[in-house]
């Protein structure tokens, strides 16, 4: 096993004389040496050799090289998981498991994901990657840019203590930080570029109304890039920080938008005379749903009329969660309520460009007959609530938690119960196509000069 395979950066990091920012944004090395020692403490397992050895060894999710196609021989051998995830911490599960996606019982449906063309516009993403990455500094990039199959994919965390990887934002100049935002101009939608320059915005004013900038800014937010821009082999990036992961995978026309995570404490404030509001899209589309239903069919849909401060389930460190579904099937929903709970998919799906959008909700829609939706709390339209709704290819959680550490920023103290001004969301794609490993597997076993 290789540094590189641990999580490294594809360039040398850093030699013990050269500079490197002041505090934690710059000082990665305490972190790559913790996650070093629980990858090593969990030890590799051997290469299973289906498909070619080269495959499986580049597939290999960095330090547990056991091939996929093992851990779906049987619901014993995939990673448990865990619940949680909500609160950000890596406690929830251990990254000595190998990747093996959400699943309803331990086995993943297989033919769901296929390298096809989709028509989705990817040459701007690839344009803006690539000068993004040249505006860097060699020590920025040796920092920033991993390999398309590090597990640098996997740590992410929406906690604002979470110590990341990659270079911050309060690393780059005015120019650099230009690049990165026309980066995710090329990437996301009007509306997703939006939400994420919202998230920051409040954070910073969050902390700034609790006297704590230097946990709660708009700066503390991370870009990785995970391999090299192409339009023919794959590539990704992930920019990170609090209340905000935006992982996109891109193969040559395709791209896979997940896992995405949209928060925010509050989700309103008033910023300079004007009321900067985030997160609602999703809230009014959870609510318009369950509000659509019969009564017979809310009492299939409402798992419980009130809600624990924290109910999300696949969060952070949750790449491996199982389970089962619950709730109302789609298949019992008129067309009217089926349209309804599209609108849950497109306040996510939305968030990318149009054309990747299209791609993802006609994915969506082929499997909502055997879509579910489970709900608990309110439905009135400012009750609190958490809402899952789960497919074969989709997994979306709306959960309204707690007061957090920025309640005081909205004149709320912890404890009082959960909240619509503080949300955490979540989109995913479960049976092994987070993060696009399912589109990367069937790369490196299809691509002749990868075999």
């Amino acid at each position: 096993m290789t540094e590189l395979d641990a999580g490294e950066p594809t360039a040398g990091v850093p030699t013990a004389g050269e500079p490197q920012s002041d505090g934690g944004r710059g000082a990665h090395a305490s972190r790559r040496n913790f996650m070093r020692k629980v990858f090593f403490a969990g030890g590799a397992t051997a290469v299973v050799t289906m498909g070619g050895a080269g495959a499986w060894t580049a597939l290999a999710d960095d330090t547990t090289a056991t091939a996929d196609a093992t851990a779906s021989a049987s619901p014993s051998a995939a990673p448990s998981g865990g619940p949680g995830g909500g609160t950000g911490g890596p406690g929830n599960q251990s990254l000595t498991e190998e990747f093996f996606g959400l699943t309803t019982d331990g086995k993943r449906i297989d033919d769901l994901f296929t390298i096809h063309a989709t028509k989705v516009a990817t040459a701007p993403v690839i344009s803006a990657a690539n000068a993004f990455l040249a505006g860097l500094t060699d020590t920025q990039k040796s920092s920033a840019q991993f390999t398309v199959h590090s597990t640098e994919w996997r740590l992410w965390s929406n906690i604002d203590s979470y110590e990341r990887q990659g270079v911050s934002l309060a690393d780059l100049s005015d120019d650099q930080k230009a690049l990165g935002t026309a980066l995710l101009k090329a990437a996301l939608s009007a509306d997703g570029l939006e939400t994420t320059e919202k998230i920051r915005k409040i954070n910073q004013a969050a902390g700034e109304a609790i006297g704590n900038t230097t946990s709660f800014n708009e700066d503390a937010y991370y870009w990785t890039l995970m391999g090299t821009p192409s339009d023919s082999e794959p590539w990704g990036f992930q920019f990170d920080g609090h209340h905000l992961v935006v992982n996109y995978f891109v193969l040559g026309d395709q791209v896979v938008m997940s896992p995405c995570f949209w928060g925010s404490e509050p989700t309103s404030m008033e910023i300079d005379g004007e009321t900067v509001t985030v997160c609602h899209e999703e809230v009014v589309a959870s609510l318009a749903f369950i509000n659509s239903l019969t009564e017979a069919q809310r009492k299939t849909a409402i798992a419980s009329s009130t809600k624990s401060d924290e109910s999300m389930k696949a969060g952070a460190f949750s790449d491996n969660t199982v389970q089962a579904y619950e709730g109302l099937r789609g298949k019992e929903l008129t067309a009217a309520q089926r349209a309804k709970l599209l609108g849950i998919a497109e306040a996510f799906a939305g968030r990318a460009k149009a054309d990747a959008a299209k791609v993802r909700m006609a994915e969506v829609r082929k499997h909502l007959d055997d879509t579910y939706v489970t709900w608990a709390g309110g439905t009135g339209d400012d009750d609190a609530f958490y809402v899952r709704v789960h497919s074969p290819v989709v997994w979306i959680e709306v959960d309204c938690q707690s007061p957090g550490p920025l309640a005081g920023a909205y004149g709320a103290s912890r404890g009082d119960g959960p909240t619509q001004k503080h949300v955490h969301s979540i989109i995913r794609t479960p049976n092994g196509n987070d993060y696009g490993k399912e589109l990367l597997r069937q790369h490196y076993l299809t691509s002749p000069h990868h075999r």
